[in-house]
């Protein structure tokens, strides 16, 4: 699904300026521990699967939905593994559309699903090796990658 009809909204009020978006992604991993990223078309970059929390959601109900829409897969968010947002999270889409995103990290379990490349929202899927990601369109800290993680949750003071 592209913009919600509430961000489209808001985008015909405010223009390009730079808005605050409450967001979700996920460290979702297959049977090898490697970890999927997807490509939008036109773009050169990888990303988590990922995307906004939209009015009425819960952020697990979003990542739930993101990760569907993206990948075709059915997924189960089994833990928050990092909270971010600040400058560091500030992005601005090839439409020059701004945004500073409120991200929740997820660890995901794949429930079900195929695996879907070349939809409306990823030209590409794959999975990569924790040490071997790709180049990434927003940063993250390399903790959330790692497979040893602590049981509470990362974040940025």
């Amino acid at each position: 699904m592209s913009m919600s009809d509430y961000y489209k909204n808001l985008r015909a009020k405010i223009g390009n300026d730079l808005i605050f978006m409450p967001g979700v992604a996920g460290i979702i991993r297959n049977e090898h521990g490697e970890i999927l990223f997807g490509r939008k078309h036109n773009e050169s970059t990888w990303g988590l699967i990922a995307g906004a929390i939209e009015i009425g959601e819960t952020p697990a109900q979003a990542m739930i939905r993101e990760a569907l829409e993206e990948t075709g897969l059915v997924i189960e968010p089994e833990k928050i593994i990092g909270v971010y947002g600040g400058e560091g999270q500030r992005f601005t889409y090839h439409n020059g559309h701004q945004v500073e995103y409120l991200t929740i990290v997820f660890e995901c379990r794949i429930q079900s699903g195929q695996l879907t490349s070349n939809n409306e929202e990823m030209k590409n899927l794959q999975f990569f090796r924790e040490h071997e990601r790709p180049p990434l369109s927003n940063h993250y800290p390399d903790y959330i990658f790692s497979s040893t993680q602590e049981e509470r949750a990362h974040f940025d003071r």
